[in-house]
C-alpha cells in the first residue's frame, strides 16, 4: 500500500468517525428534544452550524500544527 493510500484511508476513517459522533452526540439529542416536525428540522439545521464550527476548529488546528511543525 502506498503512502497516499494510507493517508486517504486515515482521512476517510476520521471523517466517517467524526460524522458518526456528530450524529450520535449532537444531531440525535437535538432531534429528540422536540416533538413537532418543523422544530426538529429547525434544530437539525442549527446543528449544522455546530458541525461547521467543529470542522473549522479542526482545520485551524491542523493548519497551526503544520505551520509550527516546520
Amino acid at each position: 500500500m502506498s503512502r497516499s493510500t494510507v493517508n486517504f484511508l486515515v482521512g476517510g476513517g476520521a471523517a466517517a468517525l467524526g460524522l458518526a459522533l456528530y450524529a450520535g452526540l449532537i444531531l440525535v439529542p437535538a432531534w429528540t428534544s422536540y416533538s413537532r416536525l418543523w422544530e426538529r428540522l429547525a434544530a437539525t439545521v442549527l446543528t449544522l452550524y455546530v458541525l461547521a464550527v467543529l470542522v473549522g476548529v479542526g482545520v485551524i488546528g491542523a493548519l497551526a500544527a503544520i505551520y509550527f511543525w516546520g
